[in-house]
């Protein structure tokens, strides 16, 4: 059995309401008596990509019992991520971050989709490359996980729908090519949502940060279109056991 925690959109910011809310994801993560096979945070780390906010991040996200692997959103910087996250100086600063966790059960490729200086989401051809290369030196009877911050599909919320990962036939045509692909997780809708993308599950993080309202929740006009404080931070559990996957949600209370 294969256990993956995943969060997404903690934009940790100088507030204290970021912070608090990230924090009571970890420690609810820490307290568990398991040790799961990844934790993943798929983007929108920091708010304004500041080092001081992944300062925090690196001290009391990745400094968890458990091993975190991330990858960056649109409000991630990919140069000051790599520096102060991942402990690299970059030659190439806006190069894109591509990760990959391989283990004797299955492998988990977290994907760069953000798109410097824009909202929405795209795989460039490096990523894409990059990929590629890992799924064909994957043998066809280990399972792969294939993360990444914006989904590339529409959920039926107009806003995030506009901010969608764009381009996203081209990675269709990659997973198609490799039956071994058993989900793809992202995040960056702040709503906890489950649905499909060339023929495989594509499961979608809730927000830690704030939680997106569906279309007919929205009561105050056309920017009335996120849960704040009326909502509580939350993330997924993707377990694959047998050749099959299921997804539990939990909500976390901040204290």
């Amino acid at each position: 059995m294969i256990v993956i925690a995943h969060f997404s959109d903690i934009h940790v910011d100088a507030s204290p309401r970021s912070r608090e809310r990230t924090s009571a994801v970890m420690e609810f993560l820490d307290s568990l008596p398991y040790a799961f096979d990844a934790v993943i945070a798929t983007g929108d780390l920091a708010d304004h990509g500041a080092e001081a906010e992944y300062t925090w991040i690196r001290e009391h996200v990745l400094g968890s019992r458990h091993a975190v692997l991330a990858c960056p959103g649109n409000h991630d910087r990919r140069d000051v991520f790599r520096r102060v996250l991942l402990g690299v100086e970059p030659t190439a600063p806006e190069a894109p971050v591509n990760q990959v966790l391989r283990t004797d059960g299955f492998v988990l490729a977290l994907c760069d989709s953000s798109v410097p200086g824009k909202d929405e989401g795209f795989l460039e051809e490096e990523t894409l490359d990059w990929l590629a290369e890992e799924l064909a030196r994957t043998p066809e009877d280990v399972p792969v996980f294939v993360g990444f911050h914006h989904p590339p599909v529409t959920l039926g919320i107009p806003f995030v729908d506009g901010l969608r990962q764009f381009g996203e036939e081209r990675l269709a045509a990659l997973v198609r090519r490799h039956p071994n692909v058993v989900a793809l997780l992202c995040g960056h809708a702040h709503t906890g949502a489950a649905t499909t993308f060339a023929g495989r599950p594509l499961l979608v993080a809730p927000g830690v940060v704030s939680t997106s309202k569906l279309p007919w929740e929205q009561n105050g006009g056309p920017r009335d279109y996120v849960y704040r404080d009326e909502s509580v931070p939350a993330l997924a559990f993707h377990v694959f056991d047998a050749g099959r996957l299921t997804t539990h949600y939990r909500s976390v209370p901040v204290r």
